[in-house]
């Protein structure tokens, strides 16, 4: 099964750091934005991994980011 999950990416001083919105345990840093992508999408993976063995549920990407813009 196919599931897309949304990624959230951070400017941080050391470079970026990524964590995903459905699975906020499922989080990494890099840095530049490229490594961290790919960070992410083994932490990912492992992840999803570790869940099956364990037989444990894990959550399917269906988040909706909208950005609401606001005068401050």
């Amino acid at each position: 099964m196919l599931s897309n999950y949304t990624a959230k990416y951070t400017k941080i001083s050391s470079g970026y750091m990524g964590q995903l919105v459905e699975w906020p345990e499922v989080i990494t840093e890099g840095k530049t934005l490229e490594e961290c992508r790919d960070m992410l999408k083994d932490a990912l993976q492992e992840m999803i991994r570790a869940y099956k063995e364990q037989k444990r549920e894990f959550p399917i990407g269906r988040a909706l980011i909208e950005q609401i813009p606001v005068e401050v």
